[in-house]
Order: C-alpha cells, then structure tokens, then sequence
C-alpha cells in the first residue's frame, strides 16, 4: 500500500447514510473509537470526483485523535485494522453540514480512501 490509490466515480445517486467498503483487510491492531490514528488519504467530490485533499500529495501520513474529526470518519474508521484501506462514502450530514454553512466543502457528499498506518 506505499502508493496513492485512485478513486473510481461512482455512478447513481449520492447516499444518503454512511457507506463503508473494505478494499483490503488488515491484519493489524484495530482502531478504536474515540483512539488516535494514523492514516494515508483521498477525498474526492462524489459529484465531480475531483481532489479536495490527499496526504499522499504531502509526502507524508498524518496523525489525529478520530474524536477531532468529522463524524463520518468517526464512525466509518472504527473497527479498522492497520494495513487495512477502506473507502468511506460520507453524505453531507456527517461531513461539514449542509450547503451555506460555512466550510467550502458544506453541502458536498465526499469520498475518501483510507489506509491505517498505525493506531494508539
């Protein structure tokens, strides 16, 4: 997993709840909620597909207590073990609220994919 992965578009409708998709399984310790993780990620725009963000662009993972993040991560990263990519389908609800809210992605249903580096 020491490469960027691609995000395929997705086609239909935006979800409306959570969606949570294993593309690899690790076989390590499991996050916890409300625990500390480090991660490699993409997100992308469900409608557009378009980048808004990638530590992979960076260089490097980023470290983050899960409790300090938007809620679909809070509850889309739990149960994940490290060595695992996961790919997160977050409606706007559980991401930065509604369109007009403040936060340049509001309104927008996002994608991400994960790869849990290490927890703790």
């Amino acid at each position: 997993m020491a490469i960027k992965p691609e995000i395929d578009f997705i086609e239909g409708p935006a979800p409306t709840s959570l969606v949570i998709t294993d593309l690899i399984v690790g076989d390590g310790a499991e996050a916890m909620a409300g625990g500390r993780v480090e991660v490699h990620y993409v997100g992308v725009d469900f409608e557009t597909g378009k980048q808004f963000d990638a530590s992979w662009d960076r260089g490097e993972s980023i470290s983050f207590p899960l409790n300090g993040l938007i809620a679909g991560w809070q509850e889309g990263i739990p149960g994940m073990k490290v060595g695992g990519r996961r790919q997160l389908v977050i409606p706007p609800a559980l991401a930065y609220g509604v369109a007009g809210s403040g936060h340049r992605l509001a309104g927008q249903t996002l994608v991400f994919i994960i790869d849990l580096i290490n927890v703790g």
